[in-house]
């Protein structure tokens, strides 16, 4: 796998190459694994390596990037004339900037926390076997058929200009899904960390058993508004619908939901919501995609929309337009995304803040005199972007709640939810923790207990 040195290197020899007014250069990869099981026995295991180098050049304001995973001399030089080429005949962009120095990079950097774990990095085959076995364990002593998979790997990112930049940053990562089916029911758990050692694949296991189990001869109960209560994965995969509209170019091209609502209560009293990727909690490279490092931000206090995220460019653009006094703070805070792009920039790293005392999914129940238990979401679309009413399905463990208690499995149902209603009902909260999902991005959120929520009409399984 590249080192810092080599990587350096690998700058060094494009630079050398270019003709460029100025050149920029990624490089990223490294080494994961995926072991996949179904029908309660492995049937996949697989491995990869890569390295990979991509090259922007700039020419008088116009910009283009091409890509490579060769290091040789020869492939170098190649990636280096194709991104050139390819820059010559670009239309001049007018907001395109002079690459960050490392004076401007530097200002506001912080020392990255540990993301690279020797434990992640050096797990086996012979370990994620293991793992599944214990799944397998579980699996069959509930008389359950599972399927899932268990993967690690560990990674490089790093970034080099011309104008003296640099920035290298190393992590891990690992992840369990599991899946348990019976003949009408099902139950599912996922986690994800950096440290392979924060997952439990029994503990994951039975959790996702006592689902299937559970919910098993699941009956039909109407659709309709109900209180549910919404486990972490349930409330990430919904959530992670509105962060893409936090970009301050998602603003100024009129494509966000924020639109005239920057300033303005737009949730309930308890929704605090930050972007930070110090949160120990948290994973990912503290530098965005020009190198910038990322601010920790609060995005909405008490639910008021403050501000927005910002690459170096929209910043800029931002202070020239007319929004410049409507939107909060405007500065780079350290969130775009490798130029060029259409998207601009997103808050990447969401961690929710606790609201008031928090309860467990256990205690929300015994508070619900009514209401459905869901332990996630699948299958979600955007039916309004502005008002962000999605439409999906629940999936994998729904079940009946009543006089405080779990009574029962249901049928599942497909809703039409506003996140902005969703958001603005929340009636209890959980501590939020480290949650994974199938429809967004991992974050750092609590389960929810809110009230009228809308399921349309009932599904057949």
């Amino acid at each position: 796998m590249l080192d810092q040195d080599r990587a350096g290197d690998v700058f060094n020899r494009i630079r050398k190459s270019s003709t460029a007014d100025e050149v920029e250069v990624l490089v990223y990869g490294g080494r994961s694994a995926l072991t996949r099981f179904a029908n309660n026995t492995i049937h996949q295991n697989v491995a990869e390596e890569n390295a990979v180098v991509s090259v922007r050049s700039v020419f008088g304001g116009r910009t283009a990037r091409a890509t490579t995973n060769k290091l040789d001399e020869e492939s170098l030089k190649r990636v280096v004339r194709a991104s050139e080429s390819l820059a010559k005949v670009q239309h001049p962009d007018a907001d395109l900037l002079l690459m960050p120095d490392a004076g401007e990079a530097a200002r506001a950097r912080s020392s990255a926390p540990r993301r690279h774990f020797d434990q992640t990095a050096a797990i086996t085959p012979e370990r994620r076997a293991d793992a599944v076995k214990r799944i397998v364990g579980v699996a069959e002593k509930h008389k359950l058929t599972t399927a899932g998979i268990f993967s690690t790997a560990e990674a490089v990112e790093a970034i080099f200009n011309s104008r003296g930049l640099s920035a290298w940053h190393t992590h891990t990562s690992s992840e369990i899904s599991i899946t348990m089916l019976a003949a009408d029911s099902s139950g599912w758990q996922k986690a994800n960390s950096p440290n392979v050692d924060n997952l439990d694949a029994a503990g994951l296991a039975e959790i996702a058993a006592g689902k299937a189990v559970k919910s098993a001869a699941p009956r039909e109960i109407p659709a309709g508004k109900h209180t549910v209560i919404l486990e972490p994965a349930a409330v990430l995969d919904m959530a992670g619908f509105m962060f893409w509209d936090f970009g301050g170019l998602a603003l100024l091209d009129q494509r966000s939901f924020l639109m005239n609502r920057v300033g303005t209560k737009l949730f309930g009293d308890n929704i605090n919501i930050w972007d930070d990727v110090a949160h120990p909690l948290q994973s990912g490279s503290p530098f965005d995609g020009e190198g910038m490092p990322r601010h920790r931000l609060q995005l909405v206090e008490n639910g008021v929309i403050q501000r927005l995220v910002y690459a170096r460019a929209t910043a800029a653009k931002m202070q020239r337009s007319e929004l410049k006094d409507k939107v909060g703070p405007v500065e780079p805070t350290g969130h775009g995304f490798p130029l060029p792009n259409e998207m601009g920039e997103a808050p990447m790293n969401l961690v929710f803040g606790p609201s008031g005392d928090p309860k467990t999914v256990e205690q929300m129940i015994a508070s619900t005199e009514r209401g459905v238990l869901v332990t996630r979401l699948w299958y979600i679309r955007e039916v309004d972007p502005y008002e962000k009413i999605l439409t999906g399905m629940t999936r994998d463990g729904t079940f009946y709640v009543e006089d405080g208690k779990v009574r029962y499995g249901v049928r599942n149902f497909r809703f039409n939810e506003s996140l902005i209603k969703m958001l603005s009902n929340v009636e209890e909260m959980g501590a939020p923790v480290r949650a994974s999902g199938e429809e967004s991005f991992d974050m750092v959120v609590p389960a929810m207990k809110v009230r009228e929520f809308n399921f349309t009409e009932v599904t057949k399984f």
